[in-house]
């Protein structure tokens, strides 16, 4: 696949239908995604809308086949890449990298192979590698997040911040978060990694909340890191002193912005549906002409209780 220019959003449902219609015949083509496993709310509504997405397009384009790889760690992960490399001779590679710096160096090794590459979500930790990356606005998530956190509290405040798992995207969002809070005179007592993950977050929540007497409001930075952080403040009794803020519109989360729970005042958005984005722009561009490399950015929201009803989707898997 022939490195191509960035494909204008706004194209991109238009070119899907398209695409049929230009489809190389007698040409066949293998595409190989890697994604975490299930394991929290966000993974689970991205697995969904992977599948979705081949389905979809393996009904569309009988010339493409795709091979699935969930990975529960890093070094799964690196062994699914391996063997769809050495054993299912791929044309194409779409992965969310379970950590930044373990998949560096086996997806530039994939790349060197002169397959294609579209990396999602959570960058390598060697910029350009990729010949397409697709993402939330990581830096805009943590920003619209800071931004509100500033608005609201003031010189005296303090703040304390879950951090995800350790990759470029964690980086982006909480080094925009602090500059939002810059000169706001609010203090960030303590930073400390929940992982993504419910558990991680309401033991980093314990310890937050046995070492600091005055805390007025939590980034939690995730809605499942979110419910376990107001587990935590639940069973200190100390719901009442401090509100909390996740990301990425579980609808749970959502309901209660709606209903006008305190705790809860906003939310962020981070959609999981972005894989399907990442597969289908990969898939476009071994079918079509349609030009799909640069990057591919999908904006955050700042959800209120007066827009919540346009991000609550009870159906939804997340």
């Amino acid at each position: 696949m022939l490195r191509r220019n960035f494909l204008k959003g706004a194209a991109l449902a238009a070119s899907l239908v398209s695409a049929g219609a230009v489809a190389a015949e007698g040409e066949s083509y293998t595409i190989g995604v890697a994604i975490p496993s299930a394991t929290h709310g966000f993974m689970g509504g991205l697995n969904y809308h992977a599948q979705a997405a081949i389905d979809r397009l393996e009904a569309t384009y009988p010339q493409l086949s795709f091979v699935l790889a969930t990975a529960g760690d890093a070094g799964k992960m690196v062994n699914d890449v391996e063997d769809m490399v050495a054993t299912r001779n791929i044309d194409a590679l779409v992965i969310l990298p379970f950590e930044s710096e373990p998949l560096t160096a086996p997806v530039q090794a994939v790349k060197e192979k002169g397959i294609w590459v579209t990396v999602v979500d959570r960058g390598l930790s060697v910029p350009g590698i990729e010949d397409l990356y697709v993402a939330g606005d990581n830096p805009g998530f943590g920003r619209a997040a800071g931004e509100y956190f500033a608005d609201k509290l003031g010189a005296g405040d303090n703040v304390v911040v879950l951090r995800g798992i350790p990759t470029t995207l964690d980086n982006e969002r909480v080094d925009a978060f602090e500059a939002a809070l810059d000169g706001s005179g609010v203090t960030i007592l303590d930073k400390q990694h929940g992982n993504w993950n419910r558990d991680d977050a309401f033991n980093v929540m314990q310890d937050y909340l046995s070492k600091y007497d005055k805390i007025d409001a939590v980034w939690a930075a995730d809605d499942d890191m979110a419910i376990g952080v107001l587990e935590a403040i639940a069973q200190a009794g100390r719901e009442k002193e401090m509100w909390v803020v996740g990301g990425a519109g579980m609808k749970e989360i959502i309901k209660r912005i709606m209903d006008g729970d305190p705790q809860l005042p906003v939310n962020v958005t981070y959609p999981p549906a972005q894989i399907a984005t990442a597969i289908e722009l990969t898939a476009l561009g071994l079918v079509s002409s349609t030009p799909v490399s640069g990057r591919f950015i999908i904006g955050s929201q700042l959800v209120t209780p007066e827009n919540a009803k346009d991000f609550y989707f009870p159906d939804s898997p997340y």
